[in-house]
């Protein structure tokens, strides 16, 4: 073989061994490519998936918070509801005749009123003179107090052990405490 021949078979080697070596790096960048996007789609899927949870979460968040806003708007609306009864109940005992207070407050002393008790109204109770004149006050040897206390309506009993606040506020503050839930029962369950 010739030197010319022997040149040309190294280079034709040469460049055949080149464009296997070329061939093989195309494949390998193929692969490195292919693996990339695949990581890269893996990726922006993660990530996605991330946001999402994410956002959902913070829009859960924002939602219990409507939620627990609205529940504390509607229970402040209930609330101001019963007050407005307790308001009116009040009013109506305040406005109560001679009769119905004469009836309720002998049923009050015979009920709370221990022997001895003084009896003191409240500022703005009319019927005290007509109180002090009941049976039930010489029976239990109610002393009547000439001054007066700043009560809504009724009277307060002040004894040798304890005093017993029987003013229309306290009584309406009892049964408030009593009776709150199933009068919110009634109005609210009923479509009052």
């Amino acid at each position: 073989m010739s030197e010319q021949a022997i040149v040309e078979r190294i280079i034709s080697d040469a460049e055949e061994e080149a464009r296997a070596i070329i061939a093989e790096a195309e494949e390998r960048a193929k692969a490195t490519v292919a693996g990339a996007t695949t990581d890269a789609e893996r990726n922006r899927r993660g990530t996605e998936a991330e946001v999402k949870a994410k956002a959902d979460s913070i829009f859960d968040g924002k939602a219990a918070v409507a939620r627990l806003d609205s529940a504390k708007i509607l229970l402040a609306e209930k609330r101001g509801v019963i007050d407005e009864i307790y308001a009116r109940a009040l009013e109506k005992l305040l406005n109560l005749s001679e009769k119905e207070t004469l009836s309720l407050c002998t049923r009050l002393l015979d009920e709370h009123a221990e022997e001895g008790d003084e009896l003191v109204f409240a500022d703005n109770f009319r019927y005290a003179q007509a109180v002090s004149a009941l049976p039930v006050v010489k029976q239990k040897k109610l002393k009547v107090a000439t001054k007066r206390a700043k009560l809504d309506g009724g009277f307060m009993l002040c004894g040798k052990h304890s005093d017993k606040n029987l003013s229309y506020g306290a009584i309406l503050a009892m049964d408030r405490e009593e009776q709150q839930a199933e009068i919110a029962s009634v109005i609210f369950n009923s479509g009052l």
